[in-house]
């Protein structure tokens, strides 16, 4: 798989370090029960498609992107840096 990071042009995943979904996850509260905190550590969505992911140009320029992708097809339909992504309320 390759990625296109905006800062070095086209790169191989494994200069990446994939850290995982894209989406903000629910922090439970401080006091919820372990069933909760576990569900929160250890449980998260494969879906099959398109998703947004969270990668970082570990061997590159050490920025955050946000890498849109097909996970059926491994295709990368883009990737932007994540202060932007943020920045434009996504």
């Amino acid at each position: 798989m390759r990625i296109i990071c905006p800062n070095c042009g086209e790169r191989d995943r494994r200069e990446f370090y994939y850290v995982g979904d894209a989406v903000a996850l629910e922090r439970p509260a401080e006091d919820a029960d372990l069933a909760a905190w576990d569900d929160y550590i250890h449980n998260r969505e494969n879906p099959a498609g398109v998703t947004q992911d969270l990668w970082y140009h570990e061997m590159g320029c050490s920025a955050w992107l946000v890498v849109k992708r097909n996970t059926v097809t491994h295709e990368v339909l883009s990737a932007e840096l994540a202060a932007d992504v943020k920045g434009a309320g996504a």
